[in-house]
């Protein structure tokens, strides 16, 4: 693959339109990352859960405070490599290089936005809908792969179909973000046909395979396999995915922390634990006096925390730059925090460990996945069930509630089953609980 083929300001669904940058304050890529900003399906973000319960009176982040941080965190990372980059002789363009920062960070930032409520337990629920519940009634009326997108729901998946496709009413190439910053989205280049070969998750439905092979096409992405269909990332997904790694890790860890699932020794042990007394002598130097003045234990755990994610930025961008030739032949096959070596591989494995073992499985995750769970599979349950029986008043009345966006005509069952899903994973947590209510009568 080739930067100078694989960074195009040309715009999905505006292909046809001439670019114009006379004249203006903002490149391209700054139009993709206000577009994303000011979106709706971006801010209904700050009430879907990342983790733990809506933050109460102690903060615990959301989906929307968490992709602001990792759209921090992959700017910062975009533009090491940037500097790296620029010393490559086969760039021709090296000024649209200047734009890696935005690039990366408006793909962070859009990262998340498929994600349905209640966290991956969302994902979970809608999956287990299809698989278990009684959305197994639609089996027998569609595809294979049809069937897959929806017992195998994938929240990466959903954020390209909502970006670009063109629900009812609204433009062509949905949100008509540039190539670049949609492939720099897609972590898995594959369908969801894929995970027959044992993949376990993949970058797009059925629906947008089309979609994924025009990106794939007008980048030229190296093409790995076509059975099952399998392209190379495009290399800047990278570092949108050690962002997202970088981030999710390391503030459950602070989250936990505030919430008092772990205890403050433990989380000083673990966020430590990522610099070595000899190598590190700076840092355990500017600690000590820091914290001569510092006497807050939040904002000591804050100041351990600002300290990992600045390290683990430098590390993950040298594995980047290091392994970059790899990564532009499509051969790179793992993230760039599985490429660290030493002190800061070992402690992120272990903040890991503890995650899995004292974080996620603490009773306010469960009870949150529970949550989900119940009322995601009633709510599909509702739809699903209309759209089998649209004849009937009550299920009129149900399919009344839906947006008109989402479109329900046709008599193809994938599509209007799409379309139901594509209307419960856009709903926040809260609003998804109070239609659950008005529904099944709760409130009377």
């Amino acid at each position: 693959m080739q930067w100078d083929k694989l960074l195009s300001a040309k715009r999905f669904g505006l292909e046809n339109r001439e670019i114009k940058n006379t004249g203006e304050i903002r490149s391209q890529f700054q139009r993709d990352y206000d577009r994303i900003i000011f979106s709706s399906p971006f801010q209904r973000l700050q009430n879907k859960t990342q983790v733990f319960p809506l933050p109460g009176s102690i903060f615990a982040h959301n989906r929307l405070t968490h992709s602001l941080e990792v759209a921090s965190v992959g700017r910062s990372l975009a533009n090491l490599v940037m500097v790296a980059l620029q010393k490559r002789r086969d760039i021709e363009n090296k000024d649209i290089l200047n734009e890696l920062g935005s690039i990366v960070s408006a793909a962070c930032l859009a990262h998340d936005m498929g994600n349905p409520p209640f966290g991956h337990a969302g994902e979970e629920a809608i999956s287990n809908y299809f698989l278990e519940g009684n959305g197994k009634k639609i089996k027998s009326v569609v595809t294979k792969n049809e069937w897959i997108d929806l017992t195998h729901f994938e929240g990466n998946a959903n954020a390209l179909r909502l970006l670009t496709n063109q629900f009812k009413g609204r433009r062509s190439g949905g949100f008509a973000l540039t190539y670049t910053t949609l492939a720099t989205l897609i972590k898995y280049p594959y369908g969801s046909d894929a995970m027959m070969q044992g993949r376990k998750k993949y970058g797009y439905f059925q629906s947008e395979k089309e979609t994924f092979l025009k990106i794939a096409s007008e980048l030229d992405l190296k093409k790995l396999s076509n059975e099952p269909l399998c392209y190379a990332r495009h290399p800047l997904v990278f570092l949108v995915e050690a962002a997202d790694d970088i981030c999710y890790e390391i503030m459950d860890i602070e989250d936990a922390h505030k919430l008092k699932i772990l205890d403050t020794q433990t989380t000083f042990d673990l966020l430590l634990g990522f610099f070595d007394k000899q190598d590190d002598k700076k840092f355990y130097k500017d600690k000590e006096e820091t914290f001569k003045e510092v006497t807050d234990i939040n904002e000591q755990v804050t100041y351990l925390r600002a300290s990992v994610i600045g390290k683990l930025i430098n590390e993950t961008a040298q594995v980047f730059i290091a392994n970059q030739e790899t990564i532009l032949e499509g051969n790179y096959n793992k993230s760039l925090i599985k490429g660290m070596e030493g002190k800061s591989k070992e402690a992120f494995d272990i903040c890991k460990t503890v995650a899995i073992n004292d974080i996620y499985d603490h009773p306010s995750v469960v009870k949150i996945e529970l949550t989900g769970f119940n009322i995601l599979g009633t709510l599909l349950d509702e739809f699903i069930s209309a759209i089998l029986h649209p004849d009937s008043k009550y299920s009129k009345k149900i399919l009344s509630i839906i947006p008109s966006q989402f479109e329900i005509e046709g008599v193809e069952f994938y599509k209007k089953a799409a379309s139901v899903v594509d209307f419960v994973s856009g709903m926040t947590d809260l609003y998804a609980v109070d239609l659950y209510k008005n529904i099944t009568g709760i409130n009377l």
